[in-house]
């Protein structure tokens, strides 16, 4: 076997390696960084990482979310597909599953959502706004700003800190836990930002037909600590 040829093997058997430790203490997205770690500890050198990593990636082992951010695979020893839901809160931190991936989670729509949506309560960059030239640059297919993970598109609404609330740590299988805006805040949303469901005749259907299952004087209460005079449109979204 080339040296080259053998440097690329070696380079691929020791990424598994390391996505399989990561999979083990369940970090099953991980950094740059805490690929360093693992491989320090298994006696790999850190300065091969990046292209251990890359290769790795070409390979299908793994999967790159962002510049310096993986999830590993259900090809990894010990390893899992990662829902798309976490993929969107792990893109951006802190943020949380909202608008209509939020209504289609709890069952307030029919709906389901072309793309991902998530809030997070600061601006967000998103690679789309650069012309970087990677495969994930470039306006979507929905015309917005956002990442493309494995054609699955991810979109962020960006509020203020304060309006950033209303979100509940929900398990959505053995492994994830994701921050998602619960029943009531999503709703609000549909009523604060129409223009992101179609209208507000979308949110006034939902209102008809869910009235029940709401917990309406907390639905309330958001209403009031989103500060009504801003409801319709002082919440923002990445261009």
């Amino acid at each position: 076997m080339d040296e080259a040829r053998r440097k690329s093997t070696y380079s691929v058997a020791a990424g598994v390696a390391v996505a399989a430790k990561l999979a083990a203490e369940g970090r099953f997205i991980f950094t740059t960084d805490d690929a360093r770690r693992v491989a320090a500890d298994l006696g790999m050198p850190s300065s091969g990482v990046g292209m251990m990593l890359s290769r790795l990636t070409g390979a299908g082992w793994i999967k790159r979310l962002r510049r310096g951010l993986y999830a590993g695979t259900g090809r990894v020893p010990g390893g899992t597909d990662i829902p798309e839901l976490a993929v969107a809160t792990a893109l951006v931190q802190p943020s949380a599953i909202s608008l209509w991936s939020a209504l289609s989670f709890h069952d307030l729509t029919t709906q389901v959502p072309l793309i991902v949506m998530a809030t997070a309560p600061r601006k967000v960059t998103a690679p789309s706004m650069r012309a970087t030239g990677h495969a994930d640059s470039g306006r979507m297919s929905s015309g917005k700003h956002g990442w493309r993970v494995d054609q699955v598109e991810f979109t962020f609404m960006s509020v203020r800190p304060d309006r950033f609330f209303g979100i509940e740590n929900v398990w959505i299988d053995q492994f994830f836990r994701v921050p998602i805006m619960d029943r009531e805040r999503t709703v609000l949303d549909l009523i604060a930002c129409p223009r992101f469901f179609g209208g507000l005749d979308t949110a006034l259907a939902t209102l008809d037909e869910n009235w029940r299952e709401l917990d309406l004087p907390r639905l309330v209460d958001y209403a009031i600590r989103y500060d009504s005079k801003g409801i319709g449109g002082a919440a923002g979204v990445v261009p």
